[in-house]
C-alpha cells in the first residue's frame, strides 16, 4: 500500500500549524512549528499568494495529513460520504473518525495515528475478538477493540496508555485500561470532532 515516507514535520510546517503527527514530540519545544513556523523550501519565507482555491486546497491537505491518507484514499472516503443523505462535510469527518487506526489512537493505544496504523498492520489488535489488520476498517456502535494478550507488554503501547489521560478520550469511546480494551459507545458528533479544519471548504473544493 502506498504511503507518505517523508519527514512529517514538513507537513505541519506547510500547513502552518500543529497537526500532531509525531505524538508527544509535538507538545515539546522540539516541535518543528515552534522552531521554524514558516513553510519548508527555499521560498518558504516568501510572500504567499492567497486565493479562494488555495484556501480550500490547504483545508483539504490538512485533513488528509491529519488522518494520514493519500489523495486516492481520501477521494474514496469523500465519495462514500457524498453518497449519504445529509451534510457531506459531517459524514466525511465521521467516516474518518471511525477508521480503525484513528479509533486505536483515540483510545490511547498509540501516541499518534501513524503509530496506530503500524499496530493494526502488524496484527496487534483484535476487533470483536478477531484479528483485525486493516487500518481503513470502519467501526460500528458496540464494537470492541482490544490489544492482543501477547502484545500488551510492548513499551510504546504502555507509554501511550500512561499518557492518554492528559490527552483525553472522546465521549463516544470508552476505555478499560486494565483490560487493554475499548468500546465504541456511539458515533461521534460534529461537536466531539475537534480539528483545526473547515470541512465545508473541502466539500466546496471537490464540488468545483
Amino acid at each position: 500500500m502506498a504511503k507518505y515516507r517523508g519527514p512529517v514535520c514538513r507537513l505541519c510546517r506547510r500547513e502552518g500549524e500543529k497537526l500532531f503527527l509525531k505524538g508527544s514530540r509535538c507538545m515539546t519545544e522540539k516541535c518543528a512549528i515552534e522552531r521554524r513556523s514558516y513553510p519548508p523550501g527555499q521560498h518558504g519565507q516568501g510572500r504567499q499568494r492567497a486565493s479562494e482555491y488555495s484556501a480550500q486546497l490547504r483545508e483539504k491537505q490538512k485533513l488528509k495529513r491529519i488522518y494520514g491518507l493519500l489523495e486516492r484514499q481520501f477521494r474514496g472516503v469523500f465519495a462514500k460520504a457524498e453518497r449519504q443523505a445529509g451534510i457531506t462535510g459531517d459524514h466525511l469527518l465521521k467516516r474518518l473518525e471511525c477508521r480503525l487506526d484513528n479509533v486505536v489512537y483515540r483510545l490511547g493505544f498509540a501516541s499518534s495515528r501513524k503509530e496506530a496504523r503500524q499496530l493494526v498492520n502488524h496484527g496487534h489488535l483484535l476487533l470483536n475478538g478477531r484479528k483485525a489488520d486493516v487500518p481503513a476498517l470502519v467501526v460500528k456502535v458496540g464494537d470492541q477493540i482490544e490489544i492482543r494478550q501477547r502484545s500488551r507488554e510492548i513499551i510504546p503501547i504502555q507509554s501511550a496508555l500512561e499518557a492518554v489521560e492528559g490527552r483525553g478520550i472522546p465521549g463516544w469511546l470508552e476505555l478499560d485500561k486494565a483490560a487493554f480494551r475499548g468500546t465504541v459507545r456511539g458515533l461521534p458528533t460534529k461537536e466531539e470532532i475537534t480539528l483545526p479544519v473547515n470541512e465545508q471548504m473541502v466539500v466546496e473544493l471537490y464540488s468545483r
